[in-house]
């Protein structure tokens, strides 16, 4: 029997629309000449992105729907559908899309579905709507979610409430908040750091509900200096066709460069901003940095800190090489 759950998204639509209006209004009467703020085009542009993943969202719900289901009727397990199994569940899936998340930067394949939602160089709750299109690489993370008796109706609750607390966290108009709070949930404070683009904040943060997570797993970043938005090499342009597709022509660019198959599949499999290693006696092209000094695109990778576990190079190099 298919568990009645409410759509949370469609309820919270309302909530989506007054919040952003009062940050509008409130950039306007009390303007941060420090903050990103708000630009026309740019909020169009993530606006329309939201939009137009409504769409292509129900055209890869239809096989990805009948996958999770052949595998619910395969599984002899049943998680039940009240009050408690309901917060396990959230916190279940908040875990696996922890690692979904992660996963979508630092593979290529799949970081040109999720560069998308980091294109933007403003910081707002319009950012929040910036969905890619290609969204069906995200499913195989929860299959095992549902391998162990979740309805895929029940996912899709988890989901989208994941997706709704994480709209408010995309603004520059909250501080931090108490230490218990963002010690344990994902905030505006740490999520602004996953959306910089500084060196020591990449690839920081991917926590959706819970920041736990990343505390657990050395991905942890706190926000101390004020983050510059966007990626390493910007894209200019606010076509949304070319906002959603241009880091799959990049990975296109780069595999018909490439000299082997290996570096082939390193162009598409590895991380945004893996280069093949250099062959012996090659020279350095003037200006590069020498291969102990490992680059995210243009931006130099800090030391480790003590007791952080290093995070793979994983943003990409100027065009015609990946965006990150």
């Amino acid at each position: 029997m298919e568990p009645n759950l409410p759509d949370v998204v469609l309820w919270s639509i309302p909530a989506f629309v007054l919040l952003t209006v009062i940050e509008m209004v409130s950039y306007r009467f009390h303007p941060d000449e420090d903050a990103a703020g708000y630009e026309t085009k740019d909020a169009a542009t993530s606006l329309t992105m939201g939009l137009g993943s409504l769409g292509f969202d129900l055209l890869w719900k239809i096989p990805i729907l009948a996958i999770y289901m052949g595998v619910y009727e395969l599984t002899p397990l049943r998680v039940p559908v009240v009050w408690w199994t309901v917060l396990l569940m959230l916190l279940a899936q908040d875990f696996f899309y922890y690692w979904s998340h992660r996963g979508h930067h630092v593979i290529r394949i799949l970081w040109a579905c999720h560069v998308v939602h980091h294109s933007s160089r403003k910081f707002n709750l319009t950012t929040a709507l910036r969905q890619p299109w290609t969204s069906a690489t995200v499913w195989p993370f929860y299959l095992p979610l549902v391998a162990c008796g979740v309805h895929p109706a029940a996912l899709a609750f988890c989901q989208s409430a994941n997706l709704v607390y994480q709209f408010w966290v995309h603004t520059e108009r909250v501080g931090k908040l108490p230490r218990p709070f963002e010690y344990v949930l994902n905030t505006p404070s740490h999520h602004r750091v996953h959306h910089a683009s500084q060196g020591s904040y990449l690839d920081r943060n991917y926590g959706g509900i819970l920041i736990i997570w990343d505390r657990m797993f050395g991905s942890f970043a706190a926000e101390t200096e004020r983050p510059v938005y966007g990626l390493t090499k910007n894209i200019s342009t606010h076509n949304p066709l070319r906002v959603a597709t241009h880091e799959y022509a990049a990975i296109a660019r780069d595999v018909r460069a490439a000299g082997s198959w290996s570096e082939r599949a390193g162009r598409v499999f590895r991380g945004p901003g893996w280069q093949p290693a250099p062959k012996p006696g090659a020279v350095p092209v003037s200006g590069e940095a020498p291969a102990s000094a490992p680059v995210r695109g243009d931006v130099p990778v800090p030391a480790p800190v003590r007791g952080e576990v290093p995070v793979p190079a994983s943003a990409p190099a100027p065009a015609p090489e990946p965006t990150r």
